[in-house]
């Protein structure tokens, strides 16, 4: 099969678009014809290569993938060849305690397609029965491609972990992003208002057209005053945040007496500097999230068939100009996800 692989880590540079072996599937796995695969900051830090953690090469990265089924282990048993799927990024053991309570994403084991094992960035994938979803029929490939990582990232974090509720302000840090997006229009269905911050006034229209009610340059000499300006004084109850160093002390800034922090991520740096003595005074909580569970996959995925979600795609490209994708996503020069398609 053709692949985006990579032998070493580096710049955009290192990616080459070559034939590898397919994949070989077990007695409970799916192989997966690649339809459509989108692209997350994920795959760029595990190409760059992150202090302490070994990649075998040559790899393929790509979480997000939706396809159709070309082959079946001889214990699969929901799935037939031909049948039109989407995958969920997460695998896990499936039999530990946490995996058996439905927190398949706090598993000793549990890893992210492309991560610990290749992902879909090329022709085929390889993946467990229990990653496989059908695809809606109201989604494209690519439109299913680019809903499973930062949609379920974006639902746990504001639903499961920092409780969102429809009176409440959140600050949603980058809306430009895949996960940012995904944010605003999870926050809007539940009825919360949504302060957004962009990294350039070509993307202010384009976050209220998804749904957010303010919007704020965050590249501006910090943000917070506008935060509190539109809040009154009061601040915001949800921060989500998912920058890093960049924002992180305008994000906490930004919070209200009692309010939480909730981040998935640290794209700009992970030094973060938190004075406690304001962290107790306000009573504030700051949390941290990864990924969600399988069955919150299922909730998101019912939201879109209903037409409440959608996600929001900046290109689709050819799998072969991975390289020049992945440069645009360095450079922040999207709005959305960038889907590349095999």
């Amino acid at each position: 099969m053709k692949a985006v692989v990579f032998d070493r880590h580096g710049g955009p540079e290192v990616l080459q678009y070559r034939d590898v072996p397919d994949p070989v599937i077990g007695s409970s796995d799916v192989l997966v014809r690649v339809r459509a695969c989108a692209l997350n900051h994920l795959d760029v830090w595990i190409r760059r290569g992150i202090p302490g953690v070994a990649f075998s090469f040559p790899h393929i990265t790509g979480a997000d993938v939706a396809g159709e089924v070309a082959a079946t282990g001889s214990q699969v048993s929901r799935f037939r060849v031909g049948d039109a799927v989407m995958l969920a990024p997460g695998i896990s053991c499936g039999h530990c305690a946490e995996c058996l309570a439905g927190r398949d994403n706090l598993c000793r084991s549990y890893t992210v397609l492309g991560y610990g094992v290749n992902g879909g960035c090329a022709e085929l994938v390889a993946v467990p029965e229990a990653n496989v979803i059908p695809k809606p029929k109201n989604l494209s490939f690519p439109e299913a491609a680019a809903m499973p990582l930062v949609f379920l990232t974006a639902w746990h974090m504001l639903l499961t972990r920092a409780q969102l509720a429809p009176s409440e302000t959140v600050l949603v840090i980058a809306g430009g992003s895949g996960v940012g997006s995904a944010a605003i229009q999870i926050a809007k269905m539940i009825g919360a208002r949504v302060i957004a911050t962009v990294g350039s006034e070509a993307k202010v229209e384009k976050a209220k057209s998804h749904g957010a009610d303010e919007v704020i340059l965050h590249s501006a000499a910090g943000f917070r005053r506008e935060v509190k300006r539109l809040t009154a004084g009061r601040g915001v109850d949800v921060a989500f945040e998912h920058v890093g160093t960049a924002t992180w002390e305008d994000s906490v800034g930004s919070l209200a007496p009692g309010g939480r922090l909730i981040t998935c991520g640290a794209t700009t740096g992970y030094q973060a500097k938190l004075d406690l003595r304001f962290l107790f005074t306000r009573q504030l909580s700051i949390m941290g999230s990864y990924m969600g569970p399988k069955a919150e996959l299922f909730a998101v995925l019912e939201m879109a068939r209903r037409g409440k979600l959608r996600p929001v795609i900046d290109s689709v490209l050819p799998l072969a100009e991975c390289a020049a994708a992945e440069a645009r996503l360095e450079l922040r020069d999207i709005f959305g996800k960038i889907v590349l398609q095999a």
